[in-house]
């Protein structure tokens, strides 16, 4: 039997629970079938007769029995990342059909130590998905993988470029970037002034609030997009890909990636002029060049153009946000695209849901939500993520993401598990056989790490949490254009910890009403003259230049 998610994933929708091996539990269907465990070690099973399971669908009765264990290393319970194959073993459901995951045990005395596999604990990244009417549990096995781990690229705290690139030229010849910018200075603004101004904005865009700007930061709405690319290196690796179902998922690992540094950042960039533009020119470390420009203002609308000697990304991003009360939300429109030159493959997806949370009380946090589709328009191969909602008061249900790379025939080729804060492992289905004692099987190679947050320092909370990569976006350089960002003058202030100057009107002046008939003691701008007397001279040196 062929395993069919149908045409559009629409339905994946994702919950986590926890065996008592504290594995983490992803779901596309409709329900986990996991049989319980029993005393024995190294099979993980002794009683067969125990340890086999039956499910009924329909007509049919289709029984779960876990293997035999035949590696003298698995034997001791080393190298299956399962300390009990009947806790492991679990089924899903698909129309009269039942298929068992099972691990396939170890046979390698390298894997068997743990090394390899970029998982400290297989237990914990063992999953379900759900899809429709079927729910698929995946139990990893060790890394016999073609996709590559993460040990492979520089995770260390503040590092930006990956350990190896493909575009890189050498560290002679590489630009000595800033680490850092000066501390941001200490604004306070409370709490119940924030709601004197957001009370009368319930149900409005984002757009037509008075944001303070103690909750600004010092980058611009068209910087912060370029954030998408901090971890270039996964497109690289997606570009060197033989396979393109492979492919696909390193392209899934890299949209989840741009979604890490929200985690601990909750200020609001500046807005972007009308016609603003923001270079950035990385070909000489991370082989990527970036050009983006605000091209409209209501509503507001980004284009952004960037590419390497591997792949080509542009996306034309704009949203739509309102204030609820006890939040904001912003629904990302638009879409993102990419291409790959050497395999010619074009990847699709857009933005998921994102809340920012608890704006009148306690601390600001940021949560996304909902199912991103990634889609292969020269195979028709796909990708279905869940960013699923956090559940504040229980650890193990926040910021999780879960997904599948599904082949054109809708069969499963790759799962995906992590958290967009953190991480994304990726576990390919090494085998399915047709029958076996008349079961349906499945087996899955071990999760690899095919993305890691590179978190910044703890001394970053004293300048707005910025990574390394953030802290180089603002970075002056010469010859960019004179509409850059860079060169936007509160927003430079503000980075560097200087007051931004109260503009002092020309023409009017702000003061009480002395005329006669005064109506109260409000103070007004009033007329102060000479403007007149100006243009009859065409002597406008008194103006700023505003444009």
């Amino acid at each position: 039997m062929q395993f069919d998610f149908g045409p559009s994933c629409a339905g994946l929708r994702g919950s986590f629970s926890k065996s008592r091996s504290c594995r983490s539990v992803h779901r596309i269907g409709k329900r986990l079938v996991i049989r319980g465990a029993s005393e024995g070690r190294g099979t993980g099973v002794e009683n067969e007769e125990e340890s086999s399971s039956d499910h009924e669908e329909g007509d049919a009765t289709i029984s779960v029995i876990p293997r035999r264990n035949k590696s003298p290393i698995a034997s001791e319970g080393r190298g299956t990342g399962v300390e009990n194959e009947e806790e492991s073993s679990s089924d899903y459901e698909e129309g009269d059909a039942t298929i068992s995951v099972i691990p396939r045990r170890n046979k390698s005395p390298i894997a068997s130590e743990g090394r390899g596999t970029g998982v400290e604990n297989e237990e914990e990244s063992s999953s379900d998905y759900e899809e429709g009417d079927a729910t698929i549990s995946v139990i990893p096995r060790r890394n016999k993988s073609p996709i590559a781990a993460a040990e492979d690229v520089d995770v260390s705290n503040g590092t930006v470029a990956p350990a190896t690139s493909s575009s890189a030229i050498p560290a002679a010849k590489k630009r000595q970037r800033r680490t850092r910018i000066p501390d941001k200075p200490y604004l306070r603004i409370m709490p119940w002034n924030l709601w004197t101004i957001l009370k009368n904005y319930i149900g409005k865009e984002l757009t037509e609030i008075p944001i303070p700007f103690n909750f600004c930061e010092p980058l611009s709405m068209l910087q912060r997009l370029v954030e998408d690319y901090e971890y270039s290196e996964i497109l690289d690796k997606a570009a060197m890909a033989s396979d393109s179902c492979e492919q696909l998922a390193y392209v899934a690992a890299f949209t989840v990636s741009s979604y890490a540094t929200t985690s601990n950042r909750t200020a609001k960039p500046f807005n972007p002029l009308l016609g603003e533009t923001y270079e950035l020119d990385r070909t000489d470390d991370l082989g990527w060049k970036c050009i983006s420009e605000q091209v409209s203002h209501h509503p507001p609308v980004v284009a952004q153009h960037c590419e390497s000697k591997n792949w080509i990304c542009h996306q034309e991003f704009s949203m739509t946000s309102s204030f609820k009360g006890k939040y904001l939300q912003v629904k990302p429109l638009g879409m993102t695209h990419l291409t790959f030159l050497s395999s010619g493959n074009r990847y699709t997806w857009k933005k998921v849901t994102t809340n920012v949370n608890n704006i009148i009380l306690g601390k600001l946090w940021v949560d996304h939500h909902g199912d991103m589709e990634i889609v292969n328009h020269k195979t028709g191969e796909k990708c279905v993520l869940q960013f699923i909602p956090s559940e504040p008061f229980s650890p193990s249900k926040q910021r999780k993401v879960t997904g599948a790379v599904m082949n054109a025939k809708r069969e499963l080729v790759w799962v995906l598990n992590g958290t967009w804060d953190n991480k994304m492992e990726a576990s390919k289905v090494a085998e399915k056989r047709s029958q076996v004692k008349g079961k349906q099987v499945l087996e899955t190679e071990a999760p690899v790490v095919v993305w890691q947050r590179r978190w910044p320092p703890l001394e970053a909370e004293k300048y707005y949490n910025f990574s390394e990569f953030a802290c180089q976006l603002n970075e002056l350089e010469e010859g960019v254009a004179p509409t850059d960002s860079r060169l936007r003058p509160d927003q430079r202030l503000m980075e560097e910890g200087l007051p931004v100057p109260q503009y002092e009107p020309i023409w009017f002046k702000k003061e009480m009403d002395t005329s006669m008939y005064p109506i109260d003691d409000s103070v007004y701008h009033l007329y102060k003259g000479k403007y007149w007397e100006c243009k009859e001279k065409q002597n406008w040196s008194v103006c700023p230049d505003i444009f």
